[in-house]
This record gives structure tokens, C-alpha cells and sequence, in this order.
């Protein structure tokens, strides 16, 4: 399954483990971008910094591969919502003849992902989910309640997102996020689809995730990477909490109003999109988040509120 994991770095001592995920989606292959540029960014630092040391290893994993070459979200359904144990049971027991395409992808990557934890065998596993959004306003990273999570999430400097990763099932964070084993997982969302800078800022997500997990002393990062994820940060809340999801039903004819962003303010009583019944209204107040500008998936859009401003 080589041709799944994009690269890997490791380190001269041991340390933890840091599993990036790119392209769960295939129309968002900024993440694949970015682990490829770090990997060659970390390959040519030894060679002109004879004193840069990393703890640890790195591991570049691609998640929809058919997506990707397709260029769409997925094939025959989301990747990032069959993420279960249950679902993974299913998948193994199959004929390889009866599998759709998401079903070999499921089962590609959980059981690359499960071969290389347990070949390290890590104190701490971080699996960073780097995606894109099909709106502007900012970049944000998604991450569960518990301590380190925040801190970890906090290190990106970018707003944090918490509620997501408890509402949705089936995703990265769902799956892979188990604390008391010692592994955690957050997700970077780095901006609209075909913003180039996309991979540069999750580029620079990434090569913090090393800083805050010890991979990589604070002297060997450069400057450039703080600055260019707060530069895109600044106005924006530190701390946000889910407060309504608008999840599309099954042949629904949901659209989206043009013009929304991440982060925009809304009203309650607000007219967010259209169905064939008519208006959807939004029910509360708060910022709106991954309004849906894309044919496939189910999720219309989020709302939160501020946590911490």
C-alpha cells in the first residue's frame, strides 16, 4: 500500500508519532501539496543545518486516492463520514468483488494507518486531517474538548472549532481521536478550495503541529509560518462552539445563497439557502461555517458562537 502513504521522515531520537492526512476529499488536494513540500523541506534541512535534530517520525498517508484523481469530494460516498469500527468490521469481511470505491478506500487507510502505529509504537500519535473549504473567510482548525487537543489546535494559530468533532461521525477525528490510547487528532481546514496559498498555510500547519508535539526544537522553525496563519487569524474569535448544524436529507434540493464566508455573522431568522419547500432559515445567531458551495456532501452549513474572542 505504498502508493498510500505519500512519505515518511524519521527521526534520529525517538519521539512521537505524527500521521498527516491529505485529500480525504478529492476536491481538496492542497493537504497532499503541503506533505509533499514539507517531506522535501525536512530532507534538505539536515543536509545545510547539521545540528537540526527530529523526535519522532512523520508519515504523509493520502485518504480518497480514486477521488482525488477524479477530482471530486468522493466516488460513491464520503470517505469522512464511514470512518466507524463498525464500518471497518463491515468492509473487512466483504468480497474484494463487492466493494464500492470508498469501501477499499476505507479499508486501505485505517489499516495503513493502524500497520504504522503499531510500528512505531509512539508514546503520542497526532493524525493531523488537513482539508479546504468551498468558502472564503479564513482558516480554522476543528479539535475535541479534552486539554491537549486545545493546545495542540492552539498551536496553528488559527481560530479553534470545538462541538464539530463530537456532532459528526464517521470522520478522522471520530475514529482516530482516543486520548487514553494515546492518540489524538485535530483537523486544519486552510481555506477555499483553489486558493493556492492553500498549501502553503497548511505547509506551515504541519511544520507547527512538529514544533507543539516536540518533533522539532522552536529554533528550527522558521518565523514565516507563525506569521503567515496569524496574519490570517487576526479579527477572528480564538475559540468557537458548535451551536447548529444544517444537515441536507436524502434527495433534497438544497442551495446554498451566494456570498456567505466562514466566520460571517448571522441572524436568526436570517435566509441561509432555498429548498423545494422554500426558505431555510437560520434558527439562531452566530457565525456561519463551511457554507455548502459544492455538489456533493450533506452538510448545508455549521453556526457557532464565540468562546473566546
Amino acid at each position: 500500500m505504498e502508493k498510500r502513504i505519500i512519505g515518511r521522515y524519521e527521526g534520529q531520537e525517538k519521539g512521537s508519532l505524527l500521521i498527516c492526512i491529505g485529500g480525504m476529499h478529492g476536491n481538496e488536494p492542497s493537504g497532499v501539496e503541503a506533505i509533499e513540500e514539507v517531506l522535501r523541506l525536512l530532507h534538505i534541512e539536515k543536509k545545510v543545518n547539521p545540528t537540526f535534530l527530529y523526535k519522532g517520525a512523520v508519515i504523509g498517508v493520502c485518504g480518497n486516492l480514486a477521488a482525488l484523481k477524479a477530482k471530486q469530494r468522493f466516488i460513491t460516498r464520503d470517505l469522512n463520514r464511514m470512518l466507524t469500527t463498525s464500518e471497518f468490521e463491515r468492509v473487512k469481511k466483504l468480497d474484494p468483488a463487492h466493494l464500492v470505491q470508498e469501501d477499499r478506500e476505507c479499508l486501505e487507510l485505517l489499516t495503513v494507518i493502524e500497520d504504522e502505529r503499531k510500528k512505531y509504537d509512539a508514546p503520542l500519535t497526532l493524525i493531523l486531517d488537513m482539508h479546504t473549504t468551498t468558502a472564503d473567510g479564513g482558516i480554522f482548525t476543528i479539535a475535541a474538548e479534552d486539554d491537549l487537543s486545545r493546545i495542540l489546535a492552539k498551536g496553528l494559530h488559527a481560530p479553534v472549532v470545538l462541538g464539530i468533532a463530537e456532532g459528526l461521525a464517521g470522520t478522522t477525528i471520530d475514529y482516530f481521536h482516543h486520548p487514553s490510547g494515546g492518540c489524538y487528532c485535530i483537523v486544519f481546514e486552510a481555506g477555499r478550495h483553489d486558493d493556492p496559498e492553500g498549501v502553503h498555510r497548511t505547509a506551515a500547519a504541519i511544520i507547527n503541529c512538529m514544533r507543539t508535539i516536540g518533533a522539532v526544537e522552536s529554533r528550527d522553525v522558521d518565523h514565516r509560518h507563525d506569521g503567515l496563519l496569524i496574519s490570517l487569524s487576526l479579527g477572528l474569535p480564538k475559540i468557537t462552539r458548535l451551536i447548529y448544524h444544517y444537515k441536507i436529507q436524502p434527495g433534497e434540493k438544497f442551495e446554498m445563497r451566494p456570498g456567505y464566508k466562514n466566520f460571517q455573522y448571522v441572524n436568526a431568522g436570517d435566509i441561509l439557502a432555498k429548498n423545494e419547500n422554500g426558505d431555510v432559515i437560520s434558527p439562531v445567531e452566530g457565525l456561519i461555517l463551511m457554507p455548502k458551495y459544492q455538489p456533493q456532501g450533506n452538510d448545508g452549513f455549521f453556526i457557532v458562537e464565540v468562546v473566546e474572542a
